[in-house]
């Protein structure tokens, strides 16, 4: 992995503590739009007039260009002479508006940060994976430096899904789901973390270290259940498998549809599962594989459904789908009591970062801008554009925390793009 770059957002405290660092800076602030405006949801603009030129008349197969004050006629494609396209207009004021709020994001001042590690999946040159954790404990400024603890463990085989595993301790393991490839099928493998301390003294035996044949796993999760102790989940085409890592028993599931994501729940014997058809379901764990009734619950999407989270209470549900829809879901009635808007997906596996001690959840949109709600009200509180040209195949990756850097940390956001990452955090 590169060098890792750093930039730090001081993010002032308003008001009360809740929501207080992801509050808009001013009324006018663009990039803290409310629900519905463009400014805050990155939608295509018009391909006929733009802001600040409302007084001008549409015309049909026309865009008017507010900066050079003229119509331009749009074509089905490119030439020499007009390059202009829907497609064309669309791009140049999406970069505009990234622009405007970078700048916006310049003006605010340094912060200090002090995470705890975060687990990376590096794409190779010449084709395959390696693996590594970031330490980002005591990071402080003016030197923000990362420590990047890699591992020779390599695979030419994608990464499906990941998800941390306790085994020995909290988050002792990690435990990745590969896709298979020529002849050798997919698998679920465990890995250490301790396999990534350089440190370690050698000859010192890192732990559990073991595959399981599973082929095909769109998802995975790891149960803190005490009822599925030591057990982890894998979502496949049409079946949900329940592994032991102890004695490698295995319980299976039928579904109608793929299974994209899931999440355990904690106090409850559920395991809660999202597919591609838009269903929503819990398998309760008491029930064996070949009983009836495993089905606890139902919900559903319009659209495949790409994340869950469970929330703290175990009352509600918060899931987000295809269509860029995020509902949170009372469990007790199997109602959506809230919904929140502006999130922009057509088809990518996105994920959901729900923080109920902030308050917040946060979400990137296929469009790349990271966007933080209000878990309480669903209000649009931030906007963050990605530091780099909006790309399909560069949608950045973040992590939150309450205490970036251990107990004394500040809350702070971290995002990834390409080889870089970046640090949204208040001292």
């Amino acid at each position: 992995m590169h060098q890792s770059s750093w930039k730090s957002r001081r993010h002032r405290r308003r008001g009360h503590r809740h929501n207080a660092w992801f509050r808009p800076h001013g009324s006018n602030e663009r990039g803290a739009a409310e629900p519905g405006s463009s400014d805050g949801h990155g939608e295509a603009p018009s391909t006929s007039s733009t802001a600040g030129s409302s007084s001008v008349p549409d015309l049909p197969g026309y865009y008017f260009d507010p900066e050079k004050k003229r119509y331009f006629r749009l074509l089905p494609g490119h030439n020499n002479c007009n390059p202009l396209t829907k497609e064309s207009i669309r791009q140049k004021e999406m970069e505009r508006k990234r622009l405007r709020l970078l700048e916006e994001e310049e003006q605010q001042g340094k912060a200090d940060t002090n995470s705890d590690r975060l687990f990376t999946v590096n794409d190779v040159k010449v084709g395959g994976s390696k693996y590594g954790i970031i330490s980002l404990h005591g990071l402080k400024t003016p030197t923000f430096r990362v420590h990047m603890h890699e591992n020779l463990y390599f695979t030419n085989r994608k990464v499906n899904a990941m998800c941390w595993a306790s085994l020995n301790h909290l988050d002792s393991h990690v435990l990745l789901c590969l896709m298979g490839i020529a002849e050798t099928p997919g698998c679920a493998t465990l890995l250490p973390t301790s396999l990534f301390v350089s440190n370690h003294a050698a000859g010192d035996r890192p732990g559990m270290l073991c595959s399981f044949r599973i082929p095909g796993a769109w998802s995975c999760a790891w149960s803190l259940n005490i009822q599925a102790n030591n057990c982890f989940s894998t979502g496949l085409s049409r079946r949900v498998l329940v592994t032991s890592v102890v004695t490698g028993h295995r319980q299976s599931f039928g579904t109608s549809s793929d299974v994209l994501t899931q999440q355990f729940a904690v106090t409850a014997p559920l395991l809660f599962n999202g597919c591609r058809s838009g269903e929503i379901f819990a398998i309760d764990l008491r029930c064996q594989n070949q009983g009836k009734g495993w089905k606890a619950t139902c919900l559903f999407h319009d659209s495949a459904v790409t994340s869950v989270q469970i929330l703290q209470e175990e009352q509600c549900l918060m899931a987000s789908d295809m269509a860029g829809t995020i509902k949170l879901w009372d469990l007790r009635t199997t109602k959506c009591i809230r919904q929140y808007e502006g999130h922009v997906n057509e088809y990518a596996h996105l994920p959901l970062h729900v923080h109920e001690e902030e308050g917040i959840m946060v979400a990137v949109g296929q469009d790349c801008y990271t966007r933080i709600w209000s878990l309480h009200d669903g209000q649009l509180l931030r906007t963050i554009p990605s530091p780099y040209p909006t790309s399909k195949a560069d949608i950045p990756s973040v992590a939150f925390s309450s205490r970036l850097g251990g107990a004394r940390g500040a809350p702070g956001l971290l995002m990834a793009v390409r080889q870089d990452l970046y640090c949204f955090s208040y001292s």
